[in-house]
């Protein structure tokens, strides 16, 4: 695609916020999704300083945030597993 039709999309889609509004309810699914994505780089963050003891070093990336965040202790639990026994 042309950088003109990203442009003139993104514009489009600025001016129809404005105009429109975002609903409150949407609003609240993003907020809650970053606030978890955010938990779940402390908790890494935290697994990372703890685990260094143990040589447990999980990556903090994108993918791991959001399995750590949205699946919560199951989800740093499967990490956790991923790491010991998939990867070398």
């Amino acid at each position: 695609m042309s950088p003109y039709i990203i442009i003139g999309m993104i514009v489009v889609a600025i001016v129809l916020i404005l105009l429109k509004g975002i609903p409150v309810q949407t609003l609240r699914i993003l907020s809650q999704g970053v606030v978890k994505i955010l938990i779940g780089a402390l908790i890494l963050f935290f697994l990372n300083v703890f685990g260094a003891n143990f040589g447990l070093h999980i990556p903090i990336n994108l993918f791991t945030t959001v399995i750590s965040g949205f699946l919560g202790v199951s989800g740093v639990t499967s990490l956790f597993a991923i790491h010991m026994f998939l990867l070398p």
